[in-house]
């Protein structure tokens, strides 16, 4: 990847970050606002919610800064993990988030249930807040899957997630309060029972995150049908009898590839070298042009 594109994607990423980085903050505006006027907890905890995704996408810029420097001596394998670090800590903010609306929906459901604490009915502005959230925050995730495909951007996809999640939220905040809103103070525990119910997706897209994240962080293998693929393009080269010893990791959204060869020890290094270089060529073409390879030659046994 030349360095203009790779200053373009790095452009690309920033913008859709700060469209969603504008909604979100609209959005917190509205349900806190909503949530005191309309008396919603479930509106107040999706507020939060929102808080978490406006400040991660400042986690996600500054690491994509920092990623997109290429190679130095302290980095000879570049800076990518650096966005699978951003990626990691968006999964740990959405599993504190999802704590934090768990907590406080199961508080008050306890204090109504046992304590006897009365609940105020949400209002109907809180209603048609959360029913606008669940609107903007799908169309912004659609908006930037696509742009995380045609950028290969763990970290946008890792953000579109968050935004996913932010509108499942939503969804049952308005599940929650529209319910409460008809059936009036005798079912106002729907509101904190849809917080609570929220909680649990967000903590399953929080753990998706981190499951993926990690792996590339303890330099996981990539996956059996990639392996497969490579050693198809090496072995379909004349003169290579085997390939073995093959390793890869991720690097970033880059892979890196390490392995060995066997070729006739009666050729010449030249003409070594023009075969491992077409290998080379021949694998960046198929996984990138940043894709790290290394390839020792060894000679028939």
């Amino acid at each position: 990847m030349a360095e203009n594109q790779i200053e373009y994607r790095q452009r690309e990423i920033v913008r859709v970050t700060l469209i969603g980085t504008v909604i979100n903050a609209i959005l917190i505006v509205l349900k806190f606002t909503a949530g005191v006027l309309g008396n919603s907890a479930a509106m107040v905890a999706d507020g939060v919610h929102s808080l978490s995704d406006f400040l991660t996408d400042f986690v996600v810029i500054v690491m994509l800064k920092v990623s997109s420097k290429p190679s130095d001596k302290d980095h000879a394998f570049g800076h990518g993990k650096y966005e699978t670090l951003a990626t990691t800590i968006i999964g740990l903010l959405l599993i504190l988030v999802g704590g934090g609306i768990l907590l406080s929906g199961t508080t008050k459901i306890y204090g109504f249930l046992v304590d006897g604490d009365e609940l105020v009915s949400p209002g109907w502005f809180a209603l048609g807040t959360a029913i606008a959230s669940i609107l903007m925050k799908e169309g912004i995730y659609q908006y930037t899957m696509a742009k995380s495909k045609t950028l290969n951007s763990e970290a946008l996809v890792a953000n579109a997630w968050h935004h996913r999640s932010d509108a499942l939220s939503s969804i049952g905040t308005a599940i929650g309060i529209g319910a409460a809103c008809l059936l009036g103070p005798r079912f106002a525990i729907l509101d904190p029972l849809a917080a609570v119910i929220v909680s649990f997706f967000i903590f399953r897209v929080a753990i998706q995150l981190i499951r993926s994240s990690v792996n590339q962080l303890l330099e996981s293998s990539l996956p059996i049908e990639v392996e497969k693929e490579i050693e198809k393009i090496v072995n379909s080269y004349p003169g290579v009898t085997e390939m073995h010893n093959l390793r890869t990791r991720q690097v970033g959204v880059n892979y890196a590839i390490t392995m060995h060869v066997r070729m006739d020890g009666n050729i010449s290094l030249y003409e070594c070298h023009e075969k491992v270089d077409q290998i080379e060529k021949d694998l960046k073409e198929k996984f990138g042009h940043q894709t790290i390879i290394s390839i020792h030659v060894e000679p028939w046994k």
